[in-house]
């Protein structure tokens, strides 16, 4: 049996590149990079891991990258069995240390840009691969959320991350969450699943060095719900095969 066709975005390094060595015996893999060179120096790393991939210099933010992913892979495949939406950015400096702003003093530039490359731009680029995912005979979306996207647990003073509010960042991730759950509903009688995956607190460029999870647990989430059964979820938030709180 053929491989599946898996694209992640962002896989040139951290969870993305952890993900795409756990997908060695699944996909063949394709990763975007922005940077041209690191993402060659991502490339030449998996395929000495033994990983069938390949890369697709891409900037999700751009207006111009729905178009070209989807060209891609629409010449090179006819298809998309797996797309993880796993590019984004923070508010600010790396590695997140704790609150960045509240809500009241959010620079609208910064909430606007978050936005922009967390929301807006995997809403476009799932809408240009969707023709193809749904060519697919098991189709799987996976958009990668974080904990801090919980209003639940935002809203409890007894929760862990009750303290933890970066507005930019947090409402970015709530609004991927709502695409998880509005998407999931309108393929809901197809063979695709969508679902939200919180990876963990990683110690990649964004979690930083005191994080308590290392790489290859963080990579976990996204790809138990990148290789679901056909009785498997859909329209879920989950870490580590625990469903989490909206």
């Amino acid at each position: 049996m053929a491989k599946k066709i898996a694209f992640i975005t962002g896989g040139n390094r951290g969870l993305g590149f952890q993900t795409a060595l756990a997908l060695k015996d699944v996909a063949k893999v394709v990763i975007s990079s922005r940077d041209l060179k690191r993402g060659e120096e991502a490339l030449g790393k998996l395929r000495a891991a033994g990983v069938d991939a390949d890369l697709l210099q891409l900037d999700i933010a751009d207006p111009a990258a729905p178009a070209a992913a989807h060209a891609y892979f629409n010449t090179h495949y006819g298809w998309l069995d797996i797309l993880i939406n796993n590019a984004g950015v923070a508010a600010g400096a790396f590695p997140i240390s704790g609150p960045e702003h509240s809500a009241s003093e959010v620079p609208l530039d910064l909430l606007e840009r978050v936005f922009r490359t967390n929301f807006f731009a995997q809403v476009a680029l799932t809408k240009a691969l969707l023709p193809l995912i749904r060519q697919s005979a098991a189709g799987r979306i996976v958009n990668l959320s974080s904990i801090l996207a919980s209003l639940t647990l935002h809203a409890d003073p007894n929760s862990p991350i009750y303290h933890a509010k970066s507005f930019a960042y947090d409402a970015s991730k709530v609004a991927l969450n709502a695409f998880t759950v509005h998407l999931a509903y309108e393929l809901r009688d197809t063979n695709i699943k969508v679902n939200s995956a919180h990876p963990g607190w990683v110690k990649t460029d964004m979690g930083g060095s005191q994080a308590p999870m290392e790489l290859e647990e963080g990579g976990k989430t996204s790809f138990a719900l990148a290789t679901l059964p056909d009785d498997g979820p859909t329209g879920g938030y989950f870490h580590l095969g625990q469903a989490l709180p909206w």
